[in-house]
């Protein structure tokens, strides 16, 4: 029988804990012995409104199972007072779980800029200001573990969702970043795509399909990736009612332009091997394998000029 995963002595800020995924992370983490701090501002998935009900409940279920939690109500663009009440109730943080999101879906001939400057608020400059705020005390403590929310339509895109789209992929980028920056100080930082029911995916899903993918589907790989033992980072999980699966990039092996002919009518002739992944396609993991090819084509290119 395999060890029990527990969380003793451990504290975890869960932004969004108020309702849904957030709520199932701070309820799993807070059963295992971790202190928690259950952010939520209390307003609606359209980014309106506060409350301090939706905070105040978990933090009472967690401690009436026994567990320890403080709430907290600051928007996540404020994660300087988010993290603070941490160390003011508990002395550290050692797990942050960037759940916190809103949805304002609508056609980009549509968007305001509203629009778009509430999403990028809450989803990317929120996950930005609460991580930020967590940084140098994990980098004193040599250890930290960073969940951050992506989705499939920022991974894929998808209609009606670009201002969402936009922040969501930046999340990515923003994991892959800071798992290389902390790596030195054992601070692992991964990134999930979640498909969940909640009041967010009630917008756009029938209510069936909402009660049978319930977030208790997604806590556990989320609390996985928050504990000590879990060595992944730098990457990016889809997952949802019970399955898991991590993702990466996958390149073409791609074509090179003939010597001397940097032209469009060239381009044309090698377009078939520049989309063509039957042919020992690349699965780059870094900026310097982004650049492999490349710089091994200017060395074909300087030794057919040293020919001239």
């Amino acid at each position: 029988m395999s060890e029990t995963l527990r969380y003793d002595g451990k504290v975890a800020v869960v932004t969004g804990a108020g309702n849904g995924l957030g709520r199932a992370y701070a309820l799993l983490l807070g059963s295992r012995g971790a202190k928690v701090v259950v952010n939520d501002l209390g307003g609606s998935t359209h980014g309106e409104g506060a409350s301090t009900n939706a905070a105040d409940k978990v933090v009472e279920e967690i401690k009436s199972a026994g567990g320890e939690a403080v709430a907290n109500y600051d928007s996540v663009e404020y994660g300087d007072k988010i993290i603070k009440t941490a160390l003011d109730a508990f002395g550290r943080v050692d797990i942050v779980i960037n759940n916190a999101g809103i949805l304002r879906d609508v056609a980009f001939h549509k968007m305001t800029q509203k629009d778009w400057d509430l999403i990028y608020t809450v989803h990317l400059k929120g996950t930005y200001a609460v991580t930020k705020a967590a940084w140098e005390t994990m980098r004193k403590q040599q250890f930290g573990r960073v969940i951050n929310v992506a989705s499939a339509a920022g991974l894929y895109g998808n209609f009606g969702q670009a201002n969402y789209s936009a922040a969501k992929l930046g999340i990515l980028g923003l994991t892959k970043t800071l798992a290389r920056e902390g790596a030195s100080k054992n601070i692992k930082v991964n990134c999930i795509a979640p498909l969940a029911g909640s009041r967010m995916t009630a917008t756009v899903m029938p209510q069936e399909m909402v009660d049978a993918l319930r977030p208790e589907f997604v806590a556990p790989v989320v609390a996985y990736l928050s504990h000590d033992s879990c060595e992944s980072s730098g990457q990016v999980y889809e997952l949802g009612a019970g399955w898991v699966a991590e993702l990466r990039w996958q390149r073409a092996k791609g074509g090179f332009l003939p010597f001397g002919d940097a032209s469009p009518e060239a381009v044309a002739k090698v377009w078939e091997k520049v989309t063509d992944y039957d042919d020992e396609p690349e699965y780059p993991e870094s900026t310097q394998d982004s650049f492999g090819p490349v710089m091994g084509n200017l060395e074909r290119y300087k030794e057919a000029s040293s020919k001239l």
